[in-house]
């Protein structure tokens, strides 16, 4: 799927400043994928390249965060997925969960209002309700100022599995089945979609892997079916606009066929 918004990129391009728009010069602006989907991956193998501790990778990362971000919405992407934490991310040590959980209060802290000035509207995908008591609390006031905003979904995995996700959208279904609301035989993929997280919003078109790693961890499994998918060398803290424009140039370049000629 793409957007082809002229007017909008004219716009764009009027409002930035000469180095922002060199920045974006060889993007196809006009031809963006609605939706992309970040494997955020390499924080610590970062660090420790650098002689570091993870945290300082997992900060640098943070600042990646902002950037890939702000660059998704000023282009038009309509929907920008993190993978933040995972379900098997509580096996890490605690004092390293403890720092991604602080940095995710930090980020939320230091860039709501500017997220809520862009019209962005901040959506989870997971079962948050684990989340430390701090961090459960920022995430939800984020989701409640936001909510209302028509700009681009950025939506952050965080306690997040796709075999969960779709193992609990089986069970609703079956439920509804249960109680009389659903017949076994209009069971369709849309009804399969309707319960899980992303209900309502596009698959992605773009999943976007970092550090080299090329396989895709439990991450939206059954609404990455079509997607492309790109896999870069470089560990998510050194992912710059740069590196994020060429991976939206390698996509633009190819032809999607969705199974057809």
């Amino acid at each position: 799927m793409v957007v082809n918004n002229l007017g909008f990129v004219e716009t764009f391009l009027r409002k930035k400043n000469k180095g922002d728009r060199q920045v974006y010069a060889d993007l196809k602006l006009a031809v963006t994928p609605v939706h992309v989907a970040c494997i955020m991956d390499g924080n610590g193998r970062w660090a420790k390249a650098k002689g570091l501790p993870r945290a300082a990778g997992h900060r640098e990362g943070m600042e990646r965060v902002k950037d890939i971000v702000r660059m998704s919405s000023d282009i038009g992407i309509q929907v920008l997925t993190l993978y933040a934490f995972s379900t098997e991310n509580w096996k890490r040590p605690k004092s390293e969960v403890g720092v991604l959980m602080n940095l995710l209060v930090e980020y939320l802290r230091s860039e709501l209002d500017e997220l809520h000035k862009e019209n962005v509207k901040l959506f989870t995908l997971g079962d948050i309700s684990r989340l430390p008591e701090m961090a459960l609390k920022e995430v939800e006031a984020a989701k409640e100022k936001t909510k209302n905003n028509t700009g681009m979904i950025l939506n952050i995995a965080l306690n997040y599995g796709s075999r969960l996700e779709i193992t609990q959208a089986v069970q609703k279904i079956a439920s509804q089945v249960k109680n009389g609301k659903i017949k076994a035989e209009d069971i369709s993929e849309t009804t399969v979609s309707d319960y899980l997280y992303t209900a309502g919003q596009p698959d992605p078109d773009l999943v976007i892997r970092t550090s080299g790693e090329e396989r895709i961890s439990n991450f939206l499994l059954y609404q990455i079916a079509y997607a492309e998918f790109i896999f870069v060398k470089e560990a998510w803290p050194d992912f710059t606009f740069d590196r994020y424009r060429d991976a939206l140039m390698i996509y633009q370049n190819r032809h999607r066929r969705f199974g057809g000629l």
